[in-house]
């Protein structure tokens, strides 16, 4: 179980590290890639509610990888595309519209890390940041050190 005691001290360093990069350029992309409050609340939340303290420190710890990669990273090693649907307003209604929403996973060792960095892009809008995640897990069981690759959705990653 990790400490969570300093939780707040870790949310706020991580969270003025984050407002400083602002935008980076992403040569995979050959565009920045914004750093917008979306992509640091979904660091912090998710669909159902707050991600575990746990989690939320894993993440944030990692954004100063999660910049680095972005800045460097030339290739993408996964690609999702779906629909989400919006609320927009047309005519002064409120309608429900689908729009394309596409994911980019950007995967690499980086100081002896195996981290994933997701990359949002929802309709035609700019690219974003959107989380960060440690790309394998180490567990113990009987004393043997047990290593597996996440496997997750990039939605909700």
């Amino acid at each position: 179980m990790e400490d969570i005691s300093n939780y707040q001290q870790i949310k706020e360093t991580a969270e003025k590290f984050y407002k400083e990069i602002g935008r980076l350029f992403c040569p995979v992309f050959n565009e920045p890639v914004i750093f917008n409050s979306e992509g640091f609340n979904h660091l912090i939340y998710k669909k159902g509610g707050e991600r575990a303290k746990g989690d939320q420190i894993t993440k944030l710890k990692l954004l100063s990888l999660a910049k680095e990669i972005v800045r460097v990273t030339t290739t993408y090693q996964e690609y999702d595309e779906g629909l989400v649907y919006t609320q927009k307003k047309k005519f002064k209604k409120k309608v429900n519209e689908s729009t394309s929403v596409k994911y980019w996973g950007l995967v690499a060792i980086i100081k002896n890390c195996r981290v994933k960095v997701v990359i949002r892009q929802v309709g035609n809008s700019q690219k974003y940041f959107y989380s960060v995640i440690p790309a394998w897990t180490i567990r113990y069981y009987n004393g043997i050190k047990m290593i597996s690759n996440a496997k997750g959705d990039l939605s909700l990653d």
